[in-house]
């Protein structure tokens, strides 16, 4: 079995005194989905893509992203050996419902460990091992993509997911939103107090940033449809695990929709889900 130092990589930083707007927009631009925040070049916490989208629309604030510190939603570490195996590193993260870990050797911070690194690890080196429907997860989060905004952010929020699966009224899956296609969103309105809204070319809608999950305001105003990823990235319930995975990887996406043999989404398959299967590897 591998060790946390054979796939760690070097952490993506951020200082502490920053604002959140800096972090959103790092976020963005090197497409990450955590980073680590420093102090005098020590590593002082974390702070992950799930956190910063519960926090950005749930805070009641007026405030605008580049006046709230990063200070305020930073989470602290859990930390392994890099001499810890992949699997103990898998069962770590699936017990504390978390997407990575700092690696130390001699009390010194070497590395971060996530999800990705394991997936990776999983993809080279199990073949043909697992099949997708052993692993998936049969309960996927939907929303019709005719809904109001503010109803799919909620059950992101809500059911503490990162996506939501969008079906037109035959049932039938047209696209999907996640924290990240509403990133962007939030940083150019985050920058103002008040935002112009022209969904409605006859009425012009004032919002604050935090209308995302007003029913009378932003949220409530656009629908799902109008922020939506219009593609849906699918696999079959019989296909190779690690082919799966390579496929996340390669889509860099966190989760893909699974079809039965009747092209039906019959659940969904998330990195989470194949760092399961690693940490059942002996």
């Amino acid at each position: 079995m591998k060790c946390a130092k054979d796939y760690m990589n070097s952490p993506r930083t951020i200082k502490r005194d920053s604002s959140l707007a800096d972090v959103l927009k790092k976020i963005i631009d090197e497409k990450k989905s955590r980073l680590l925040v420093t102090e005098n070049n020590k590593i002082m916490g974390l702070v992950s893509e799930k956190d910063l989208g519960v926090f950005l629309f749930m805070d009641a604030s007026e405030r605008k992203l580049d006046e709230i510190p990063l200070s305020e939603i930073m989470k602290t570490m859990i930390t392994v050996d890099e001499k810890t195996g992949l699997n103990k590193c898998a069962e770590l993260m699936m017990r504390n419902l978390i997407g990575s870990l700092i690696v130390t050797a001699n009390d010194e911070v070497v590395g971060i460990l996530t999800k990705t690194d394991l997936v990776r690890y999983f993809t080279k080196t199990h073949h043909g091992e697992k099949i997708v429907g052993e692993y998936m997860s049969p309960y996927y989060a939907w929303q019709y993509s005719d809904a109001p905004l503010y109803k799919a952010v909620l059950k992101m929020i809500d059911d503490g997911i990162s996506r939501v699966v969008l079906r037109n009224r035959d049932e039938i899956p047209v696209g999907i939103v996640t924290f990240r296609d509403l990133f962007e969103l939030a940083l150019k309105q985050g920058n103002y107090e008040d935002v112009l809204d022209n969904t409605d070319p006859v009425i012009s809608i004032i919002f604050p940033r935090k209308g995302f999950i007003s029913e009378s305001g932003f949220g409530g105003s656009v629908k799902v449809s109008d922020v939506m990823s219009k593609s849906i990235v699918s696999v079959d319930y019989d296909e190779d695990l690690a082919k799966a995975g390579m496929l996340l990887l390669e889509k860099n996406i966190n989760g893909a929709g699974v079809l039965s043999s009747r092209d039906s989404i019959v659940g969904i398959i998330s990195k989470t889900d194949i760092v399961k299967a690693v940490a059942f590897l002996k």
